[in-house]
């Protein structure tokens, strides 16, 4: 007689209260055990279960259901977790201190405008200077012609 599915189950998760030996092989951490439909592996450390079946001369596993269903809810909390980041990423780039940051010139715009600058006060002071001189010229009182 053949053991049923249910019945590997029981003694596969009867296994992971056993005490383990301290230096077990990495290679004994799986366990693999015949059922109708293919093979149940389990990982003796964590208690996990995959179905798995021969295709093509190939073990071919895939997860338990319980365990299914602990990836799906991990990969929700996961998803909201990104989703909250994204958020936060969002309203951190619409700050004013962002905008502001996001919209200063390049260090080759500062030296262009800075050097717009310079040739702008060279020529004001040149121009003030030349209105000084005219003033001091037109300060002078005219030679005495008496």
């Amino acid at each position: 007689m053949r053991p049923t599915n249910a019945a590997i189950f029981a003694v596969l998760a009867v296994l992971p209260a056993l005490p383990a030996h301290a230096g077990e092989a990495p290679a004994d951490r799986y366990r693999l055990e015949k059922s109708a439909e293919g093979y149940v592996r389990m990982d003796t450390r964590t208690g996990a279960m995959s179905l798995c079946e021969e295709k093509s001369g190939q073990l071919v596993c895939r997860m338990a259901a319980d365990e299914r269903t602990a990836l799906q809810d991990e990969i929700g909390r996961l998803q909201g977790s990104v989703k909250a980041l994204e958020e936060r990423v969002t309203r951190l780039e619409n700050t004013p201190s962002a905008r502001l940051e996001s919209n200063l010139p390049t260090e080759q715009e500062f030296e262009k405008t800075m050097g717009y600058m310079e040739r702008f006060f060279r020529t004001f002071l040149n121009i003030v200077k030349d209105f000084s001189r005219e003033d001091d010229n037109a300060a002078k009182p005219a030679p005495d012609r008496t």
